[in-house]
């Protein structure tokens, strides 16, 4: 059960709607999680996770090509995902590219998630 939070303390940590902060494995800045990128290891690759719900470990990586290069030539990504050996980044470097795109076309730094259609269940 939750305790009501004091006026003080809401004030503080910013009211009820404080988003969670997470680090680049890149660039190591700490950004809100709308701002980043899940990131996480599937059958030896990286899969960009744009709902953010598979299952595993996460690593969040700004949606840019730089930071994505530094994370790489860290070796960011095992050492995150907890994995063993190399993880192939070929098919998440061209969802980060696009997703990179997408943010300096639209103005924003925040990354919209997937949207699914709502579905009556009656």
């Amino acid at each position: 059960m939750r305790r009501p939070q004091s006026e003080s303390t809401r004030r503080e940590h910013g009211g009820y709607g404080v988003t969670p902060v997470r680090t680049c494995v890149g660039c190591r800045r700490r950004a809100s999680v709308g701002e980043l990128l899940r990131i996480v290891a599937e059958d030896g690759r990286l899969v960009v996770d744009t709902r953010r719900r598979l299952p595993g470990r996460g690593a969040w990586l700004h949606p840019d090509l730089e930071c994505l290069s530094k994370a790489e030539r860290r070796r960011a990504f095992p050492r995150a995902l907890r994995v063993l050996g190399a993880l192939d980044a070929d098919g998440m470097r061209h969802d980060v590219k696009r997703l990179a795109e997408s943010c300096t076309d639209s103005g924003s730094s925040r990354i919209q998630p997937e949207t699914r259609k709502q579905v009556d269940p009656s």
